[in-house]
């Protein structure tokens, strides 16, 4: 019996003697301090989600989790669908004309407008990024403590390697005990989509790589786990369904899908970290899907993006927000106030914690987008308001002679073009898309797709008024140098003369038209 009790009595002292595995979210009883983990995906199509609202099977099991443990808002936007100026709007919380990042471009050197990295950094948080680094970093000199770029995560892809770099991420934060902003950016489901049957010699063509380098990333970025076929998958409503749009979409959602199994190896990690309970997670997409009338442009399509927040034991789960209008402009201040951190004096974004704790709030009923440059051709300045019936749109670069175009139209519209010859509804439809109105209008309730143009419709004239109103109120307010474009819009020489102040390289392309906004290959 001695015996038995001596054994019993050594086992317990192994035990109280061994070191006990922490959690991260608390130390001796103590609530640590709340950590960031912002998860972006690039050129993702909000409705490509099952969680809101897509119909292909099986596309997105993990995220749709997450929104069952999270908020979702139904009425989320970027401010600008192309991806470095949202980016720099993430960073610094202001418009890309107060920021100075309104295109593919760096802030100016020498510019005292802190980054949210920045400020997080003085108040002794890591800060870590995975993938679209340059896209994501507006100063050229910012270096973030962690840093792991698109080519040692399989060209931004590959769903183990970000579970890899997650996971060393979270340890070095465990073991230096700091708390942590953590941006992961997921390549997919950005071009080129993933086609199963691709070669090295078709893929290097078409998205100007050589054939080596597109070997390599055939090899490192891995497959999805599941491949999807034309007659599985949906076809937005702002694209005509045609056999090759069908194809090349079936494409997208092959990556669609490899990105949803990054996040789940993202939130993977996380939880094996211990990290999880003490973790705000934000998961957004920068732009909408780069097909024509999506990205690079200001339709509903363009800019509206999947807003998923967990924050445990904050938020309630499952829960949707499908009134109030919030867009990324906000994400800083929002963030911060969450933190008990001031946010900086010169912040365009209000704070929306009080959704977050489901409290509510007042005034938001319309968010605004703008876009000025591409990565190609001339200048094609776009400003929009969206409330939650309406999509205005000012397009200061339609003189009915520039040509709209950009480097992501794909096979989509090689097919559009063809069908075309023989088809007057989708030739009107690529002229409405190259030529553009200078004003657009679109009732995004009856028509979410933006196919009928209400500008010159009498029944909306009054809703016109109160919208060319807001608009202008707000180009005030931010500082848009487009403003006095705005102003004289209807007097073209005005027009024209004031557009050539602000944009004096417009003048070049302008002496050939027909390229004025012409896209390369695919990026």
């Amino acid at each position: 019996m001695k015996k038995v009790s001596f054994a019993v009595f050594m086992i317990v002292a192994i035990i109280l003697s061994a070191p006990a595995q922490q959690n991260p979210a608390k130390i001796n009883g103590v609530k640590k301090p709340l950590n960031i983990l912002l998860i972006t995906a690039d050129d993702l199509d909000r409705n490509s989600l099952g969680c809101f609202g897509s119909t292909v099977p099986d596309i997105s099991p993990n995220i749709d989790r997450f929104a069952t443990q999270s908020i979702r808002f139904e009425r989320a936007f970027v401010n600008a669908a192309i991806c470095v100026p949202t980016r720099a709007i993430i960073a610094t919380g202001l418009y890309g004309n107060n920021s100075g990042v309104n295109g593919f471009k760096k802030m100016k050197e020498g510019t005292t407008i802190p980054l949210i990295m920045e400020i997080l950094r003085t108040h002794n948080y890591a800060t870590g990024i995975l993938g679209k680094l340059s896209h994501s970093t507006p100063k050229a000199d910012f270096k973030w403590d962690y840093q792991i770029d698109a080519h040692d995560l399989g060209f931004g892809r590959s769903p183990s390697l970000y579970y890899e770099k997650t996971k060393t991420f979270l340890a070095d934060c465990q073991q230096k005990d700091k708390p942590f902003y953590l941006m992961i950016n997921s390549h997919d489901p950005h071009r080129p989509f993933f086609n199963p049957n691709e070669s090295a010699e078709s893929l290097a063509k078409r998205s100007d790589r050589t054939k080596e380098r597109a070997e390599e990333m055939l090899k490192k970025q891995g497959a999805p786990s599941r491949i999807y076929s034309p007659g599985e998958i949906t076809v937005p409503g702002f694209l005509p369904d045609l056999p090759k749009v069908r194809e090349e979409l079936s494409y997208y959602f092959n990556s669609v899908k490899r990105l949803d199994d990054a996040f789940g190896k993202v939130m993977q990690a996380l939880e094996e970290s211990g990290y999880a309970d003490n973790t705000l997670v934000i998961f957004i997409s920068d732009n909408g899907i780069a097909l024509p009338f999506a990205k690079a442009n200001v339709y509903n399509a363009s800019n509206r993006s999947p807003f998923i927040i967990r924050w445990p034991g904050t938020i309630k789960k499952g829960s949707v927000n499908s009134t109030d209008i919030v867009s990324i402009i906000d994400f800083m201040p929002t963030v911060l106030e969450a933190l008990n951190i001031p946010a900086p004096k010169k912040i365009d974004g209000k704070s929306f914690l009080p959704l977050l704790k489901g409290s509510r709030q007042i005034g938001r009923y319309k968010a605004f987008m703008e876009t000025d440059y591409k990565n190609s051709g001339g200048p094609t300045p776009m400003r929009s308001v969206i409330t939650k019936q309406y999509n205005y749109i000012y397009n200061a670069w339609a003189d009915g002679e520039r040509v709209y175009g950009n480097n992501n139209e794909g096979t989509t519209m090689r097919a559009m073009e063809e069908a075309a010859k023989i088809n007057p509804a989708i030739a009107k439809r690529i002229k409405v898309y190259r030529m553009r109105m200078p004003e657009e209008l679109y009732d995004i309730k009856k028509d979410p797709d933006c196919l009928h143009n209400l500008i010159n419709e009498p029944q909306v004239k009054k809703q016109l008024a109160l919208l060319r109103k807001d608009l202008e109120m707000w180009m005030i307010k931010t500082h848009d140098p487009l403003l006095k474009v705005y102003q004289v819009r209807h007097q073209p020489d005005k027009a024209l003369k004031e557009f050539y102040r602000i944009y004096p390289e417009a003048k070049e392309f302008d002496k050939n038209k027909e390229n004025y906004s012409k896209g390369g290959n695919e990026q």
